[in-house]
């Protein structure tokens, strides 16, 4: 019986004209008449008035989620070129810990950074390292341009804290590795660093910030004579690193996609960005339809990744009966990449990368630090700004180097501006601070320091906070979760 025959001897059987449930006019006229599939009903009309700008915005605003981690790992380079006046090579060594003058995405404030940036189409490139010991220690990775790890450094990484070279070589490199190199693979050419420089017993941040100036980093072609090597310290300047979320987010896009070479799983969307004017060997050329859509989509996806914290993100609390979430939200491989053998998770990708850099290859059971962000206090209820929220620590925090709290800005994930510019109290400031009977401390975050208690407060400027506290050397009573940190409470 054909198809629509049995439809008919359906429809008499019931006494229903089946036919109209289905929907009248010519893609439902009578047997012969019309197809029954290839058009939308009758009465159908386009919700869409500009196809041209439609399509844009569409590909705009998904192109922003998908190239997240891309775009946040760049800013870093392009600042770094553009307003420290750095090259390939270059090495950023801070000799203080970061004030807000440091814009970055969730930045600590309690050990010196590290950071550099090099491009391998000019050749492998040589990173020297030193042996972790009396003089100090590295916490780092090396991410590729989607800020994938691609080297751990230090006791936790390739070379255990013995120090050594690490050797940089880029995609399709068919050239023989001397022998003395621990090699590293790039999947792409350019590629970026960041290590803290972790303080040794009994070390000053002077000493930590003397320890970081033995790194070299120069092309393996200049091996036998390394040129001197240019260290620069930002510490009294402006560092802008985060992504711009306007038209620049696209010269970005654009710059970062012009160099790397384009993985399979990113082909269609490359294929997509040729709609708005990305297109690999070619200028950046957005005409004026494609720009009105750029502006549109980077402030929608960055409206929307706020919205999804709100309402996603805060689900996800560490400990149930609290409202803390772990910084460092993997994949179900507990990797960093939401690459899946049949699916790319990018929303999800997308809001690791959009409050976090420079994760760890693997999240082990046991971190070398852990970072508890709290988005909403005691009651459930977010964190507000102009608000004053209080916080217990106890004497006994369970980490066997430090703890800090430091708080950010929940619109920018940066540092926030303040006349004292004190982002961080931390376990090194505890005997500034006013103590409470049971030798613990009570930290206030808000716009105005109670009275008397000036050493125990982190200025917010009426800025929205999110406040985070670090744990260096975590336990195994954090880690295990059978110690619970006090939730946030409004004063105020």
């Amino acid at each position: 019986m054909k198809r629509r025959t049995f439809i008919a001897a359906a429809s008499a059987v019931a006494g229903t004209p089946l036919l109209g449930l289905l929907g009248s006019g010519p893609a439902f006229a009578q047997a012969g008449g019309e197809p029954l599939g290839g058009r939308p009903p009758a009465g159908a009309a386009p919700s869409i008035k500009d196809f041209d700008y439609q399509i844009k915005y569409q590909r705009a605003f998904e192109a922003v989620l998908w190239n997240m981690p891309a775009i946040a790992i760049y800013s870093f380079r392009r600042a770094a070129f553009d307003d420290l006046g750095m090259k390939d090579n270059d090495i950023i060594t801070y000799s203080q810990t970061a004030t807000p003058k440091l814009e970055a995405i969730t930045a600590n404030s309690s050990t010196p950074y590290i950071g550099a940036y090099t491009d391998l189409r000019k050749g492998p490139v040589v990173l020297e390292v030193p042996p972790a010991g009396a003089d100090g220690s590295l916490y780092g990775q090396v991410v590729d341009a989607w800020q994938l790890t691609i080297a751990d450094v230090g006791p936790a990484g390739l070379d255990k804290g013995k120090g050594g070279k690490y050797l940089f070589t880029p995609p399709g490199f068919k050239g023989k590795v001397p022998a003395g190199y621990l090699h590293v693979a790039s999947p792409s050419f350019r590629i970026a660093l960041a290590f803290r420089s972790v303080r040794a017993q009994g070390k000053s941040i002077e000493d930590a910030f003397h320890y970081a100036q033995k790194l070299r980093m120069y092309y393996l072609s200049e091996a036998k004579i390394p040129p001197k090597q240019k260290f620069v310290d930002p510490s009294d300047q402006r560092y802008p690193t985060l992504p711009f979320y306007d038209e620049r987010h696209f010269q970005d896009m654009h710059a970062i996609m012009s160099v790397e070479p384009v993985r399979k799983q990113d082909k269609v969307m490359m294929g997509m960005l040729k709609s708005i004017g990305i297109e690999k060997g070619k200028p950046f050329a957005p005409d004026e339809t494609a720009k009105r859509a750029m502006r549109q989509a980077v402030v929608d996806a960055w409206y929307y990744m706020h919205w999804w914290f709100d309402t996603e993100m805060v689900k996800r609390v560490y400990w149930p009966d609290r409202h803390y979430v772990s910084l460092l939200q993997t994949d179900a491989n507990r990797r960093f990449t939401f690459v899946y053998d049949n699916a790319i998770d990018i929303t999800e990708r997308a809001a690791e990368y959009f409050w976090c850099t420079y994760m760890p290859k693997v999240l082990s059971d046991t971190p070398a630090t852990q970072y508890m962000m709290a988005l909403a206090d005691k009651d459930g209820k977010l964190l507000e700004a102009g608000k004053t929220y209080r916080l217990d620590v106890p004497a006994n925090m369970p980490v066997k180097q430090f703890w800090a709290l430091t708080v950010y800005d929940r619109m920018t994930m940066g540092f926030i501006y303040s006349d004292s510019n004190r982002t961080t109290l931390s376990s090194y400031d505890v005997d500034k601070m006013k103590k409470n009977a049971d030798g613990g401390v009570t930290l206030y975050v808000g716009p105005k320091a109670p009275a008397g208690l000036e050493n125990n407060w982190i200025p917010t400027s009426g800025k929205r906070p999110m406040p985070a506290m670090r744990f260096y050397g975590p336990t195994d009573a954090m880690n295990n979760k059978s110690f619970k940190l006090a939730d946030f409470e409004l004063v105020g």
